[in-house]
């Protein structure tokens, strides 16, 4: 198991408080889980998800991919929250930061369906008059409404564009398995369909077709992404006691800040590709804690970038959050920095050190700063950015929110309060026989 843990920095906060009985709720939280005899145990599909997926699921998956990117510059991957986070944050990780100004054999991959922006529309289909692209188009029921807009507008463009029965090639359809608008329509037209399980949530789903089709479509590969989460649903079937699992200890250390009255939890990074990693944490732990007026509010930063932005507020503002740092070992290439006889900007000291080693500084030089300013510090490391270690990282993260979840005492797997917003907007929309909602 490559992803370490330390709460060295919080220990100041809670460390009277790691007590024996405390550690046994941990323990027990997680076999909840693991044994579901807790809330919401008809959505526990993915705590065995990586060694449900098939070879031939993954065979399946990997000869779609690659028939679309064959015949694709882009592909559009439409859906919203759970239904293209998980995608995005493993692509967005893995792939050249300036992956759209980079060709490559693999089509790039765009989103829509995730906002209801209209300008933001306009300017995708202005791009996909000039391309050839594909559309992956995900949703259990294919009525939530930003992901059907968006499908509806680019249907209609990807029929015009190629013709309507060449269209019917170039759309996939992830979506249940008997039901739902998206499911009729994908049978009426004859898409190529994928289903998206009946016991694994949205925020749960990046290892199922729903994350791993567009992963493969970009060029990754899956099988690395996959092995990685079963090595750690390995781990932690073999590692249920509180003292060798740090899915338990942060866990429980969340948990005990949030009691202490730190009710914001800063999932940060000093690494720019994990950006949408941390997206993909803050529906996770939100959706799934935050509910009954319980739960830590999950928020997110790019550090150094927002050092300059949020660093005031963290080390002087009102002391209500705790920081968990996303970090990694090693990159994967090198920059030298180059000398100047002048060093007008007295940077020659530095030209000893690696750019990534200035950073891993700054990181540590960032931790001191905020415990000194009674900021407790948790952190997560992995050797590097890639496939295999992404894999881990995911299932570390939602095994963490399912234990999490059941210590708060809410049902970490469902998501009533977003009906609220729904029910208000379709009633103001007009939408037949609907009334407004009030959120008790």
């Amino acid at each position: 198991m490559n992803v370490k843990f330390s709460s060295q920095d919080a220990l100041f906060f809670v460390e009277k408080l790691i007590t024996d009985p405390r550690k046994a709720d941990a323990e027990a939280a997680l076999q909840t889980a693991l044994n579901r005899t807790g809330r919401g145990n008809d959505f526990l599909g993915w705590i065995t998800l990586p060694n449900d997926v098939t070879e031939a699921d993954i065979t399946r998956i990997e000869e779609c991919a690659a028939r679309m990117a064959a015949k694709s510059q882009v592909v559009v991957v439409v859906g919203i929250g759970g239904s293209y986070l998980g995608a995005r944050a493993v692509i967005e990780a893995l792939q050249h930061s300036f992956a759209p100004y980079v060709d490559g054999k693999f089509p790039h991959i765009l989103y829509a369906g995730n906002n209801i922006n209209e300008d933001y529309l306009h300017d995708l289909l202005d791009v996909l008059d000039t391309r050839d692209y594909s559309v992956v188009v995900i949703s259990k029921s294919g009525t939530t409404t930003e992901p059907a807009l968006a499908f509806r507008i680019l249907k209609q463009h990807c029929e015009k564009k190629y013709g309507v029965e060449a269209a019917k090639e170039r759309i996939v359809a992830i979506t249940d398995k008997a039901r739902g608008a998206l499911k009729t329509l994908a049978d009426k037209e004859g898409y190529p369909t994928f289903v998206i399980p009946d016991d694994v949530g949205g925020r749960y789903s990046v290892l199922t077709p729903v994350g791993l089709l567009p992963i493969a479509m970009a060029g990754f590969n899956i099988r690395q992404l996959l092995q990685g989460a079963k090595d750690m649903q390995k781990f932690v079937a073999e590692n249920p006691k509180y003292e060798q699992n740090p899915i338990l200890q942060y866990a429980l250390i969340r948990n005990l800040l949030y009691e202490s009255g730190l009710k914001v939890e800063l999932l940060a990074s000093f690494e720019p590709q994990l950006f949408y990693f941390i997206e993909w944490f803050k529906q996770l732990f939100g959706e799934s804690e935050g509910k009954e007026h319980k739960g830590i509010f999950p928020a997110g930063a790019i550090f150094s970038t927002d050092l300059h932005s949020l660093g005031q507020y963290i080390q002087e503002g009102t002391r209500q959050m705790f920081e968990t740092v996303l970090a990694i070992d090693a990159v994967h290439h090198r920059v030298n920095i180059p000398e100047d006889a002048e060093n007008l900007d007295n940077l020659n000291y530095l030209q000893h050190r690696t750019i990534h080693e200035i950073n891993q500084i700054a990181r540590k030089g960032t931790c001191l700063a905020h415990v000194d300013g009674q900021v407790p510090n948790l952190c997560i490391t992995v050797p590097e950015i890639n496939e295999y270690h992404l894999g881990e990282l995911i299932y570390f993260f939602e095994m963490s929110c399912a234990v999490s979840g059941y210590m708060l005492g809410v049902n970490p797997f469902d998501q009533p309060g977003v009906e609220a917003y729904k029910k208000n907007m379709f009633r103001l929309l007009g939408k037949p026989g609907v009334k407004y909602f009030l959120f008790q």
